[in-house]
């Protein structure tokens, strides 16, 4: 348990910085599990909307710092290849 002021609040920081993470991750997998629907679903222009949506959220993680720059190049171009594979 913090004792001083600095570190409780230092404690309260940390709690509200991560409730907002949490949210915002959470965010990054509703766009993600869109595109994989669409993809499911056959729905190519539908799925190059959320593609498009899911990158800009993405792209706002990495500049968040809630995720590293090469997890979220993998799961673009994951996301960018399934979308191909089921136009063709």
């Amino acid at each position: 348990m913090a004792n001083t002021v600095q570190a409780k609040k230092r404690a309260r920081q940390a709690e509200i910085h991560r409730q907002r993470n949490v949210a915002f991750r959470s965010q990054i997998r509703t766009a993600i599990k869109k595109v994989l629907k669409a993809v499911h679903d056959k729905d190519i222009a539908g799925g190059q909307m959320a593609l498009r949506e899911a990158s800009s959220v993405i792209d706002r993680g990495i500049s968040r710092g809630i995720m590293h720059r090469n997890t979220a190049a993998r799961y673009k171009s994951r996301l960018n290849a399934r979308l191909h594979r089921a136009s063709t």
